[in-house]
């Protein structure tokens, strides 16, 4: 997918097999050492799949995120109560099941340059629609274990917490219903 703005072209594309990053710097090391060391290695391992944004002029990577499947399930939540609530709210009674399809946001990278300039939210739209547009595999929700910092971005981008925070973890797990796009 390709996008434009004020003349400059982006892609969103997949990552290729033999590809590698030879740059990258969002301001976090994990996430910096995932694209440029790691990202071939899951693809190949059949783990995750990369997209990168990049700008198509100057071929520098803008962002980057990275897919895998996922579930949200029963154990996800402290107790069988706080699931069904969750899921009463969701599903008609002969749709409760004990899981539901995901897909894990597994990371997301902007270049330090770029950063509060929307893109993430924007890469976050494109993953939303991706899986709704024609349904390509019955996914129903996105998740993400967000590092603590970034819980206001996937708030402000309309992700929830699948279970209260818990003060002694460095991530949460939150998720996003593609049900909620309609």
């Amino acid at each position: 997918m390709i996008f434009y703005d004020y003349n400059l072209r982006y892609e969103i594309r997949k990552l290729e097999d033999n590809e590698t990053i030879k740059s990258f710097d969002c301001g976090d090391a994990d996430l910096n050492d995932f694209i440029i060391n790691e990202a071939h290695h899951y693809r190949k391992a059949l783990l995750a799949v990369t997209y990168i944004f990049e700008d198509k002029g100057t071929g520098n990577v803008i962002g980057y995120f990275s897919l895998a499947n996922d579930r949200v399930s029963l154990t996800d939540f402290n107790n069988k109560t706080e699931f069904n609530r969750f899921r009463r709210t969701r599903f008609v009674n002969e749709k409760r099941i004990k899981s539901y399809p995901a897909v894990k946001i597994c990371r997301l990278g902007i270049d330090n340059s770029l950063r509060g300039k929307g893109i993430g939210s924007m890469l976050l739209d494109f993953i939303k629609y991706f899986f709704i547009e024609n349904n390509k595999t019955g996914c129903r929700f996105l998740t993400v274990d967000a590092y603590n910092n970034a819980i206001p971005f996937y708030r402000n981008n309309n992700f929830k917490h699948l279970k209260e925070q818990e003060e002694d973890k460095i991530t949460s797990s939150l998720y996003f219903d593609l049900n909620d796009i309609y």
